[in-house]
């Protein structure tokens, strides 16, 4: 519709709506200017990889060094490689649900089985160990945390993250935590589960640049891992990717290491954001699910989808686009618990976040 030149109100897709920084976008310019084309260490630049484990060894107040920091083409990657260590075929690993849609689909890929832990309503979409625990198997190998969340905008409390570790510890299973969105936290604390007594050892952290500098075409993220990895890593790596770009690495030390103003900006841009959103639905009679970190809305539209006989809220999110020119993402795209609700990406104008949510309230 977009490229038909129809004016389409986007709250779809999780992009950031703001520019990278000068001095990040200039490192990668000037990189490619010096020729910086060559093969990089499968690990990444090693002034990256130094400033990241000081950063990591930071957020978890006990020594992580570089040789447990990959750099990969994105959160994505890292994601790819912590599963593709951990996980056989026919394994199983426990993913959130709702939740980001590589935690499903990276396992299937390898032949392993993600199993769906459910996230309700009814508790806030937080983790609960009576869900879970019955559906420890003696294939089950790994858990996926995600703090913030995508697609709900949760932040998980350090007791909460406590009881996943405590179970993780009992039953030997190793932790991979997605913490792609600790950059744009507004409500509470990021904690770093790795940081938590029992967790030594067993868990495997997914970071990026992506969102919160503005760089998700950059394709910048690692994987942090337990010591003693480096032999392993360095073939699956090679074999994987080989590196990540040399200009898009030195765009990422620059957003890491230069000024921090523009993060503190496009924290408040989101929060912001977030605020315009959530007062419009409460004026629309909406309920929705309080965000706490990252740019998302949670919205309950589970009546909606009933009365307009559709029968899913894929099919009422289709219809949302055709007939008003608003796109969202329907629940069920993050697993069969998001029935009834839609995903509002509010990294976006006023405008638009205006415009979208006047839609689905006449909608």
């Amino acid at each position: 519709m977009s490229a038909a030149g129809e004016r389409v109100t986007h709250l779809a897709v999780g992009e950031p709506d703001l520019a990278p920084e000068p001095h990040v976008v200039e490192a990668a310019r000037a990189a490619w200017a010096r020729g910086e084309v060559r093969y990089a260490p499968n690990g990444g630049l090693p002034a990256l990889r130094e400033h990241l484990a000081r950063v990591t060894t930071a957020q978890r107040g006990t020594e992580v060094t570089p040789d447990q920091i990959w750099v990969t083409i994105g959160g994505t990657q890292a994601l790819y490689l912590a599963f593709t260590l951990v996980l056989g075929r026919r394994d199983k690993v426990l993913v959130p649900d709702p939740g980001y849609t590589t935690f499903t689909m990276a396992p299937a890929a390898l032949g392993a089985r993600p199993v769906p832990y459910p996230l309700r309503p009814e508790r806030g979409f937080a983790p609960s160990l009576a869900d879970i625990a019955p559906l420890l198997t003696r294939r089950t190998r790994a858990i996926v945390v995600n703090s913030p969340s995508n697609p709900l905008g949760t932040v998980l409390s350090r007791g909460r993250l406590q009881q996943i570790v405590d179970i993780a510890s009992a039953s030997d299973l190793w932790i991979i935590s997605d913490e792609v969105y600790s950059g744009l936290v507004h409500d509470g604390e990021h904690v770093s589960i790795a940081s938590l007594p029992g967790a030594e050892g067993r868990v495997l952290s997914v970071h990026s640049v992506s969102k919160t500098y503005a760089l998700t075409g950059a394709r910048v993220g690692c994987l942090v891992t337990p010591p003693g990895w480096s032999d392993v890593l360095n073939a699956v790596q090679e074999a994987m990717v080989s590196c990540v770009a040399p200009p898009d690495q030195h765009a990422a030390l620059a957003a890491l290491t230069g000024p921090q103003e523009g993060v503190a900006r496009a924290r408040a841009h989101y929060a912001e954001n977030l605020r315009l959103a959530t007062g419009l639905l409460a004026e629309r009679g909406f309920e929705w699910l309080p965000p706490k970190g990252g740019f998302y809305v949670w919205v309950d539209v589970r009546e909606r989808v009933a009365a307009s006989g559709l029968g899913s809220v894929a099919a009422w999110a289709r219809e949302l686009l055709v007939q008003r020119r608003v796109s969202v993402a329907p629940g069920s795209a993050f697993g069969a618990s998001g029935e009834g609700w839609a995903r509002l990406c509010v990294a976006a104008s006023p405008e638009a976040i205006t415009t979208g949510i006047d839609a689905l309230a006449t909608f």
